[in-house]
């Protein structure tokens, strides 16, 4: 009998909520068809085992483009980090692994093969470790930087978030760059899409955001899920796994 895709999604506790944007269960994606992930703005780090108990950890970068999930990994937990806290949790850029991940050492953080058997202990103990490492100080701007651009679906222009957070275009362009592998222009795209995905969902297919019109809006997301809006409306055999999260959030 074939098993259930099921999901599960834990929100992180308030003092961790700046840093980390859920804990998330993923079991039997490998019954999914043509499962695909769309970009959502978020680095993850991704807990696995093999068949053989062989912890898997991986960091992956941010997503610019849909990418299909791969048969050989079924089940998995994961934590979804917003970009903000790399710096602090990873203490490294991550502009090398955009659209990509590399695997980290197989005891990271002190995890097990054991450690994957139970979701709630796993987030109990994943967020112990995320408030041990995190500094005793973080820097304000880029922490107002991400607040304004959240709260904006990526919709504030970059003269607006300069004027705010006292930092000029050209050093939030080096940060994005340097830190993340890509442009805020471009971040802040996601962040649209993203937005425009419950719209979607709901069977609103024109732009309900900042998008020059309806061709524009059409292009973008196609772009970034590599289907028309109608057809991730759609969602046929469930396969964009981002609407997964719209049902338990």
């Amino acid at each position: 009998m074939e098993k259930k895709l099921n999901f599960k999604l834990v929100e992180p506790n308030q003092s961790l909520a700046d840093l980390v944007y859920c804990f998330s269960s993923l079991q039997n994606i490998s019954q999914q068809q043509n499962a695909v992930i769309i970009p959502n703005g978020k680095v993850d780090l991704i807990f696995s085992k093999t068949n053989d108990q062989t912890l898997i950890v991986a960091l992956l970068g941010l997503e610019t483009k849909p990418k299909y999930t791969t048969p050989e990994i079924s089940n998995f937990f994961s934590v979804s980090f917003h970009p903000f806290a790399i710096e602090y949790i990873f203490k490294e850029s991550i502009a090398d692994i955009l659209n990509s991940g590399k695997i980290l050492q197989n005891d990271f953080w002190g995890f097990n093969p054991d450690d994957l058997n139970d979701f709630d202990c796993f987030c109990e103990k994943i967020t112990q470790k995320i408030l041990n490492l995190l500094p005793e100080k973080t820097d304000e701007r880029k922490h107002r930087l991400f607040q304004l651009i959240f709260e904006s679906n990526g919709e504030i222009p970059i003269k607006e978030l300069s004027e705010k957070i006292f930092w000029s275009p050209r050093q939030i362009n080096r940060y994005f760059n340097q830190q993340f592998g890509l442009s805020l222009k471009a971040y802040c795209k996601i962040l649209r899409f993203q937005a425009s995905l419950d719209h979607i969902k709901n069977g609103e297919l024109y732009p309900q955001l900042n998008f020059t019109d309806q061709s524009h809006f059409i292009k973008e997301i196609k772009q970034l899920s590599g289907v028309s809006p109608k057809e991730l409306h759609k969602n046929e055999n469930d396969r964009f796994l981002q609407f997964l999260v719209y049902n338990q959030k």
